[in-house]
């Protein structure tokens, strides 16, 4: 099922939200002395807060609350006795502190996202030039506005090649690693999610989960009699994998996320 949704933001409008002086003032870009370096500067934390948009539609997108967007991944995979229940392990959290690990085979015949042809990847830029903006009091005055705007969509062809490990009981992961440790069976669990995708030759694998549990699993695997989870070096840096599979961190996966059931 394909879903295509838009994420577009006025950079000024954006500013407006996060922070009403955030505007950029013309005077202030053309003292700088390269103005387009300047706010090309200015504009990077704005690609960051789209890029941060785009993810928590990919995982939490719902096209009921937010039509404009695409429907992601949660919505997809909330139902146990659902037809694809299947693709979901329950980690037997309760309560409130929830969240998930995804599993996803992407390949253009499984789960794979989408842009319109011709396209820098979905992502358009257009240069507003010199305008009037309006600072907080009313007051107007000479400014810069960029105006970016990211058409992608998600695709899931066919939803046995994704896996959800939900249920996963944030507070138990405090003393991941250490002697004792009763919380949850991250390895065991990822062995569950793994072997629920319909073939693990198809596609390229990944795993996703949030910071909390990213550090639970780095935990586990510094532990050396751990021989599932590994930590490689990738690029120069080190990357804890499963199977030979790469862990990577996406802090848009919330720790608040309700029971799976």
């Amino acid at each position: 099922m394909a879903t295509l949704g838009t994420i577009a933001l006025t950079l000024a409008d954006w500013a407006k939200r996060v922070d009403p002086d955030g505007k950029v003032d013309k005077d202030l870009a053309d003292l700088n002395g390269n103005t387009s370096a300047f706010r090309m500067s200015e504009d990077t934390a704005f690609l960051e807060a789209m890029n941060q948009e785009m993810a928590d539609t990919l995982f939490y997108g719902n096209t009921d609350v937010d039509p404009e967007k695409f429907l992601g991944l949660a919505p997809r995979f909330n139902d146990l006795d659902a037809e694809n229940g299947g693709q979901i392990v329950s980690a037997s959290g309760a309560g409130s502190d929830n969240t998930s690990i995804w599993i996803v085979s992407w390949s253009d015949q499984t789960c794979h996202l989408t842009f319109p042809k011709g396209s820098k990847a979905g992502l358009t830029h257009t240069n507003m030039g010199e305008v009037t903006l309006e600072d907080a009091a009313g007051g107007r005055y000479q400014g810069y506005r960029s105006h970016y705007q990211w058409k992608v969509g998600l695709v899931l062809r066919d939803w046995r090649f994704v896996s959800r490990i939900a249920n996963i009981d944030v507070s138990a992961l405090a003393t991941a690693g250490a002697s004792g440790y009763s919380g949850p069976d991250l390895v065991n669990l990822m062995i569950d999610g793994i072997n629920r995708l319909e073939n693990t030759r198809r596609g390229k694998i990944a795993l996703y989960c949030n910071k909390t549990v990213k550090t639970a699993l780095d935990k586990i695997a510094a532990n050396k009699a751990n021989v599932n989870l590994t930590i490689e070096t990738v690029g120069g840096k080190p990357q804890t994998q499963f199977w030979g599979y790469p862990i990577r961190r996406c802090d848009s996966i919330l720790n608040t996320e309700a029971v799976v059931s």
